[in-house]
């Protein structure tokens, strides 16, 4: 397999679970073990450039590419229907996962989502070559930005939570290694949401979107397109702040799953 995956719960129904950026499967999805682990089985992947799956030589991952990794991975294990879970980045691997095999799913969770919409300053760094020399450059040499940060901080213009969020992630040459290739290498996962979610609809699918109210990462603005077209006991606002959303979206999950 081009992808690791951890192994977690016993239960008679399988969840593919798709962690967020600088994390790995297990750290990322062990709360879902504890409270979900007799209700699913759960494949906790660990995405491209993270944990042990393994890098790869072209470096961006188009839906193509994604739905035949993901495909195998159904056939390997003799899964039929499946569940789909998605956090931060993995949102992007979800909602992939949601495109590609509609017929097969029947819930998804999206938790502080990315991929609803696109921040422009990803756009920027991102898709333009020029841009994305400039952003290795800065993940190489982060001095410049994280001291920009700072005096953006102070002056009350970033929150100081997002503030010390963004210091983790770049703590580390490996970390900011991690952050470019993700999201350089991500960047063909794109997605018409009123479309997909128009195939949910059609496939009965139940998708459930959560975000935190404290969250100052994700915004109610970035994914406000597919708010607007759930029914309202489907997008839920946790009282929480980003790095809390998974296990404080876990518990709701019980009790929507019953």
């Amino acid at each position: 397999m081009k992808l690791h995956c951890h192994k977690l719960g016993e239960g008679p129904n399988v969840l593919l679970a798709f962690h967020g950026i600088g994390q790995d499967g297990i750290s990322c999805f062990d709360s879902f073990e504890k409270n979900l682990g007799d209700h699913y089985t759960i494949y906790a992947f660990d995405l491209f450039f993270h944990g042990k799956s393994k890098s790869l030589d072209k470096q961006l991952i188009s839906k193509e590419y994604w739905s035949e990794c993901i495909h195998e991975f159904l056939d390997k294990n003799n899964i039929l229907h499946f569940d789909v879970a998605g956090f931060s980045m993995g949102g992007r691997f979800a909602l992939a996962t949601l495109e590609a095999f509609p017929e097969r799913i029947e819930n998804v969770f999206l938790i502080a989502p990315d991929g609803i919409s696109e921040h422009p300053l990803y756009n920027l760094a991102s898709r333009f070559q020029p841009a994305r020399w400039l952003f290795r450059h800065s993940m190489q040499r982060p001095e410049t930005f994280l001291r920009t940060a700072g005096y953006l901080q102070k002056a009350g213009l970033v929150h100081k939570s997002l503030f010390r969020f963004t210091q983790q992630l770049l703590d580390t040459p490996q970390k900011r290694q991690t952050i470019y290739n993700s999201w350089t290498g991500f960047r063909k996962l794109k997605f018409d949401i009123p479309a997909l979610y128009q195939t949910a609809v059609q496939n009965d699918i139940r998708i459930f979107l959560f975000t935190g109210k404290y969250d100052k990462l994700l915004k109610p603005a970035h994914v406000k397109k597919l708010a607007e077209m759930l029914p309202p006991n489907r997008y839920i606002v946790l009282n929480c702040g980003h790095t809390q959303m998974v296990e404080q979206a876990c518990l709701q999950m019980c009790a929507l799953i019953k």
